[in-house]
C-alpha cells in the first residue's frame, strides 16, 4: 500500500469515526449536545481536524443523515423482498426505524438540512430509500400515479412515527392504525 493510499483510507476512516461519534453522541444527548467542540474531544482530534472534513454541525448532520437513509432502504429492501405481505413489511420496518434511532431519525426527516428531496440533486441514498415505498406500492397501485402514491404512504408513515415519537398516540392502536393506513393504499 502506497502512502498516499494509506492516508487516503485513513482519511476515510476519521470522516467515518466522526459521523458515528455524532449519531451516538445524538442517540445519547440529543442534536443540541451535537457540537464541534464536543465531537473533537470524542474523537480525539482537533477542531481544524473536524474541519478538514466538514464544514460545521450541518454538514455533519447531513452525512449523518445520508447514512441513515442508506440503512433505512437497505432494511426497507430486505423487508420487501423477503416478507409475503411486502407493503406491511416494509411499513413496519420504517416505523421501527424510526422508534429504534429516535436521533437518527430526527437527522433524516426533521432537523435542517441542506438536502433536496425530489430533484436532480436528491442524494442517491434518499432516491434509493424513496424507490423502495414505489416498489412496496407498485402492485397495488392500480393506475393511480406511483409517485403520488408513494408520497402520501411515506407521509401517513412519517406522521405515525413522528406523533408516536412524540408520545401524542396511544401505543395500544399502533397495530390498528397501520391496519388502517395499509387498507387505505392497498384497499383489495
Amino acid at each position: 500500500m502506497s502512502v498516499q493510499q494509506r492516508r487516503e483510507r485513513e482519511r476515510a476512516e476519521r470522516h467515518q469515526l466522526i459521523i458515528d461519534t455524532a449519531r451516538e453522541l445524538a442517540e445519547s444527548d440529543g442534536w443540541d449536545a451535537v457540537t464541534t467542540r464536543r465531537l473533537a474531544e470524542k474523537v480525539e482530534y482537533s477542531q481544524p481536524v473536524l474541519y478538514s472534513h466538514f464544514k460545521g454541525k450541518d454538514a455533519i448532520v447531513r452525512a449523518v443523515a445520508v447514512q441513515g437513509f442508506a440503512d433505512l432502504g437497505r432494511q426497507m429492501r430486505d423487508a420487501r423482498t423477503t416478507a409475503t405481505a411486502p407493503l406491511r413489511a416494509l411499513a413496519e420496518t420504517y416505523l421501527r426505524f424510526a422508534r429504534e434511532r429516535p436521533a437518527l431519525y430526527d437527522a433524516m426527516f426533521v432537523q435542517r438540512i441542506d438536502i433536496a428531496f425530489g430533484s436532480d440533486e436528491t442524494p442517491v441514498e434518499l432516491r434509493t430509500s424513496f424507490g423502495e415505498i414505489v416498489a412496496a406500492l407498485e402492485p397495488v397501485a392500480d393506475g393511480r400515479d406511483l409517485d403520488v402514491l408513494a408520497e402520501a404512504f411515506w407521509s401517513a408513515l412519517h406522521g405515525i412515527a413522528t406523533l408516536r415519537h412524540g408520545q401524542r398516540l396511544r401505543p395500544d392502536l399502533d397495530e390498528d392504525r397501520l391496519d388502517l393506513v395499509l387498507s387505505a393504499f392497498a384497499p383489495h
